[in-house]
Parts: C-alpha cells; sequence; structure tokens
C-alpha cells in the first residue's frame, strides 16, 4: 500500500478492467438510436454513463483511460454533442472521436491531448427526433446553472443536472459543444480562435455559455467553445484546427481541474483535520450521523495526540453522561448513536468508563426482552439492510467492553436476519424486501457495520469463519462495481445512477480495515482502496463541502425512486461524518503523513 505507483500508469492498468467491467455493465434498453451511439464509440476510450433519463436510459460518455487523473500534464478536451436537436451533430461528434483517438494523423495530437466525449445529452429525445426537446416536457439545452436542489430528479430535465455536475468532475481544460451547421459557417472553414467561438446569439443559459462563468459542482469554471460542423471536413481542416486548439489552450489548466489538483494533495490527516472544523460538533440526539463524526473526532485526536478532541467530545456528551439527558433509543439510528459511548469507554477508565458502557448498554440490552431471553433480532430493523450498521455493532462492541458472551450471540443472530432478509444472490444487498435494488448506502451499511463487528468479536467466536466469509463475499461483489473514477454509485450495479459520496467512503473503510486486520489480500484490494480514495478527495471541497451525498432514504418501492433520491451538494451532516471516519481508517493504516497514490 505504501509503494508509489505511476498514477498515469495505474489509470491505464484500472481503465483496462473498468472498460471490461462497464461495456457489460451498461444497458441501454430497446431504443435503437442509443444502441447506435454506443457501438459507435472509440475503442480506446472507456465507456461510461453520466446520469439516466425519466425513461430509464442511460446518457453515455466516453473518457480518455486517464480521465480521472487530474495531474496528467496532457490538454483535457471534452466533446459535447446532442444539445442542439441534431443527430448530424451526434454523427459528427463520433466521426471527429473516432479521428482524434486512433488515426494515425492525429497521433501528433494526442501527444499533447486527452479527448473524452459526451456523444448525445438528449438521447431520448434524438431517439424521437424532437429537436431539443427529451420527450418528457424539457430541454436539456437550457437552463444553465441548473438549480443544485434539482439533482437528479426533476421529472422534466434531469439531463441537465447530471451533465452539470459529472462535467464539474470531470474538470477537463476545454469543453467544446459539437453543433451541426451549413458548410460556409463551419468552424473548419475559418482560422484562429473565433474557429470554436460562442456563437453571439447563443442563449445566456446555454452550457457553453455558463460553464465559463459559473462553477459547476462547486470546483471552478472550464472554458467552453462552440465547433460548428458542416457536411464535408478534410483531414487537413481536422489537423489544423485542433492544432490551433490545443496551442490555444496547451498548459493552461482550468480553474476546475486546478480545484481538484489542490484537493488531491491533501493526504488523509489534513482531511481529517479539515472536515472536523465542520463535523461533530453536536450530540442533540444519540443517533448515528452525530456520533460517527464524534468518533472520528475521537479518533483523529489519537492519531495526532491531541488530547482536546477527547476533552471536547467529552463535554458534547456531557449531558448524557449526566444524566440529565436519557438516551433511551427509538430507532435504529438511536441504537447505532451509541456506539460513541463505546469509543469513550475505550478511552477512559474507572467510573467514567463504567459510565459510558452503562450508556451503551441503554442500546444493547434491546437485544433481550423483559425476562433477559434473546430477541429473534434487533428492534427498529423495518426491515432494511440498514440494520446491519445499525442494530449490530453495538452489540459487539457491548459485548467486547463487558466480556458478556450474550452480547455475541444477539450480534450474530441479528446479522443472520438481516443477511435471509436481504442479501441477494450475486452478493449485493437489496435495500428491502419492497424491491431488489442494490441501494449505494444499503450496501455500505453492510460493508462498514460487519467490519466492526469482527473488530470486536474474539477470534476465537465459533461463529466468526462464517462471519468472516460473509464479509469478504460482500467486498468481493462491491469490487466488481466501482467505476472509473473511482466511486460506488446510488445503486451499485447501475452504472447510470450518480456516483455517490457516503456510500463510496463507507465500502472504502470496509475494504481499509479488512486489510489493516489481515482479513483481505491487500494486492488484491489496494488498487480499490487507492481508486476510492483519490475519488473520495476530490469530491470534498473547502468548508467541508461534499458532492452527490444522498439524502436520508426509507426503503423505496421501485428502482426508479433510489434513482431520484436527492442528491446533496455542499455540506452535510451524514456525508461529513462518513468522510471523517474513511480519513481516519485510512490515516491510521498508511501513517500521520501517508498519501495513497
Amino acid at each position: 500500500m505504501t509503494r508509489r505507483q505511476s498514477p498515469f500508469l495505474m489509470a491505464l492498468g484500472l481503465a483496462a478492467c473498468y472498460l471490461a467491467l462497464n461495456a457489460t455493465a451498461l444497458t441501454y434498453g430497446a431504443s435503437s438510436w442509443a444502441n447506435q451511439v454506443n457501438q459507435s464509440r472509440p475503442h480506446n476510450l472507456v465507456l461510461s454513463s453520466l446520469g439516466v433519463t425519466r425513461k430509464a436510459t442511460p446518457i453515455p460518455c466516453f473518457v480518455d483511460p486517464t480521465a480521472a487523473i487530474h495531474t496528467d500534464p496532457r490538454l483535457r478536451l471534452l466533446l459535447v454533442s446532442g444539445l442542439d436537436g441534431s443527430r448530424d451533430s451526434v454523427h459528427a461528434t463520433l466521426e471527429l472521436a473516432n479521428w482524434l483517438t486512433q488515426s494515425a494523423a492525429a497521433a501528433g495530437l494526442r501527444s499533447d491531448c486527452a479527448i473524452s466525449v459526451v456523444p448525445c445529452v438528449n438521447i431520448d429525445g434524438l431517439a424521437e427526433n424532437l429537436g431539443p426537446r427529451n420527450g418528457v416536457g424539457g430541454d436539456p439545452s437550457r437552463g444553465y446553472p441548473p438549480s443544485p436542489k434539482s439533482a437528479y430528479h426533476s421529472p422534466t430535465n434531469p439531463e441537465r443536472s447530471y451533465l452539470w455536475r459529472w462535467i464539474g468532475m470531470h474538470a477537463p481544460d476545454l469543453v467544446l459543444e459539437v453543433r451541426a451547421a451549413p458548410q460556409e459557417g463551419s468552424s473548419f472553414e475559418q482560422t484562429g480562435s473565433d474557429a470554436w467561438a460562442i456563437p453571439r446569439d447563443d442563449p445566456n443559459d446555454s452550457l457553453v455559455r455558463q460553464l465559463a462563468t459559473a462553477s459547476a459542482a462547486n470546483t471552478g469554471t472550464i472554458p467552453s467553445g462552440v465547433l460548428r460542423t458542416g457536411k464535408s471536413v478534410s483531414p487537413e481542416q481536422r489537423l489544423r484546427l485542433f492544432a490551433a486548439v490545443i496551442a490555444r489552450y496547451q498548459g493552461k489548466v482550468s480553474a476546475a481541474r486546478i480545484e481538484l489538483q489542490r484537493r488531491l494533495k491533501r493526504g488523509p490527516l489534513t482531511v481529517a483535520k479539515e472536515l472536523s472544523g465542520h463535523y461533530g460538533h453536536d450530540l442533540n440526539n444519540v443517533v448515528y450521523i452525530p456520533a460517527v463524526a464524534l468518533i472520528g473526532r475521537l479518533r483523529l485526536g489519537q492519531l495526532t495526540d491531541d488530547s482536546a478532541q477527547l476533552s471536547r467530545v467529552e463535554k458534547i456528551v456531557g449531558p448524557y453522561f449526566r444524566g440529565e439527558t436519557a438516551t433511551a433509543p427509538k430507532s435504529g439510528s438511536g441504537l447505532s448513536g451509541h456506539l460513541v459511548f463505546c469509543e469513550l469507554a475505550d478511552r477512559t477508565r474507572g467510573a467514567s468508563r463504567q459510565r459510558y458502557v452503562e450508556l451503551a448498554r441503554n442500546a444493547a440490552d434491546l437485544a433481550f426482552d423483559g425476562q433477559g431471553h434473546l430477541r429473534p433480532e434487533m428492534p427498529y430493523h423495518v426491515e432494511m439492510s440498514d440494520a446491519v450498521f445499525m442494530g449490530g455493532p453495538i452489540l459487539a462492541r457491548v459485548g467486547q467492553l463487558t466480556g458478556d458472551a450474550r452480547y455475541y450471540a444477539a450480534c450474530i443472530q441479528h446479522l443472520k436476519f438481516m443477511k435471509r432478509l436481504d442479501l441477494r444472490e450475486d452478493g449485493l444487498y437489496r435495500h428491502s424486501p419492497l424491491d431488489t435494488a442494490a441501494w449505494g448506502r444499503g450496501n455500505g451499511f453492510p460493508a462498514i457495520g460487519v467490519a466492526m463487528c469482527l473488530t470486536a468479536l474474539p477470534a476465537s467466536h465459533p461463529d466468526r469463519k462464517q462471519l468472516l466469509t460473509a464479509f469478504r463475499d460482500h467486498l468481493t461483489a462491491l469490487a466488481g462495481h466501482q467505476d472509473y473514477t473511482g466511486c460506488w454509485h446510488q445503486v451499485i450495479d447501475r452504472p447510470e445512477s450518480y456516483r455517490e459520496f457516503t456510500s463510496t467512503c463507507m465500502i472504502t473503510f470496509a475494504m481499509i480495515r479488512g486489510v489493516r486486520s489481515g482479513w483481505l489480500d491487500a494486492d488484491r484490494y489496494a488498487p480499490h482502496i487507492k481508486r476510492a480514495w483519490y475519488a473520495i478527495r476530490t469530491r470534498i471541497g473547502p468548508a467541508g463541502h461534499l458532492v452527490d451525498v444522498c439524502t436520508g432514504t426509507g426503503k423505496q418501492p421501485n428502482l426508479r425512486a433510489y434513482y431520484d433520491r436527492p442528491a446533496i451538494l455542499g455540506r452535510d451532516n451524514r456525508g461529513g461524518a462518513m468522510a471523517l471516519l474513511v480519513a481516519t481508517e485510512l490515516a491510521a493504516y498508511v501513517g500521520p503523513n501517508g498519501q495513497i497514490e
């Protein structure tokens, strides 16, 4: 894990496996137009998706194998098409992309420029020849920047939010929208930067107008222009134009990419310290979100020999410690919220430790009925896979703190119950029996929950081997669904769903804990951890701002409902808590100055 490896070479190697994975994972339904677009992908670009339409069609993107490596010195060029309502624009874009990425004539350009493509944003509208309309009342060519609150559940224009945030996180140095035009108006008939200038009559709320002035996904501005294509473009004209583009922008890194480069320079302790300035400062209710953030602060204090962190957390939990405020859990989140008292018990002695154990038992003792008999499962599970984390670790931790084997028995029984209820045959967890969808955080909870249980369960426990096998099987299933950016998705096995921050943090935590503890093979999982940590850092901005945290989510009736759960851009306590936890876990593994590259 500590050996340094070229980011460029690492990206090439990982891209190969993502190419094979995503080529089979993405499906485009019955739309012959979508299939035609997809099949025209240049073979050396990675097939991925930036989102999904209201008709459940993935919006394809073809990305350079180094797309997730923001330190690549080459100019990063993004071609975007399908906004002007013309299939001719899409065909021209695909033709240009194939020429740029594969022809011998463009070999010199490729050494200076990495090309990625969004070939058809309005994939449904063009399938039905609706012009710029998308068939559900929207027009993805207008309305930029989209409202942050509309991601990604707009009933009429989801394409807009998907495209805007994806471009912000892709962080190209230049975006060129390709539009069909009469031959005499073609960019290839002109010289100089006017060849790709934005038309004067372009609407103020067009994509290319706003990219240069507004910050997509809160990363920064991105230069943009318009390529107008005629019916006939010679190889010489192509070479001349793209040579001019490269000459104009070579070495001029976009503000968006500069910001991502800044984020990537941070090690795990730096990230944890930044996050601790914004998260983990209250415990108004003993529930999992603020409790996890407080645990992160305690671990940060331990890693940095900062005893003030412990003092501050003890002050925050003081009303519960002194009995001024009750801690009786009333939900699954309330059960796991009591984990903070377990962490405090580990760090204190004597009467203080005894009191924290007593507080933790307020949750753990709910595993038993009034006669002290073991219940079939922990209460408040509501049939959701969240309950693996909500109810399991508190039992294992209290067992560890007290030495009372009854808590271990309750933990194992609860985990087996949840596994029977929600584990799918393919090794992923459905969120609940209401639908088979493998919600992202609905798999993050079992991953982190079982990892925590294994940490506390005695090595000699008779059920440990079976639990360890279940953990490994789940992580194996999850590893196959990590995408080229390093993220996992809002629906794990639906790569057209958005890249979701908390599930990525939780799964990464489980992998790190597994490798640290010797449960998982380091050589096998190191690439996944590296890519995930890369993605996590890019999605943690200044002042604790995060990218695409799924909002609180109960059991949903169908796949569409999981697609449509709002994705938060900005500060979010849930996302901040999980980011703080994974950053401190990584720091504990690689050391105080550790950086995974």
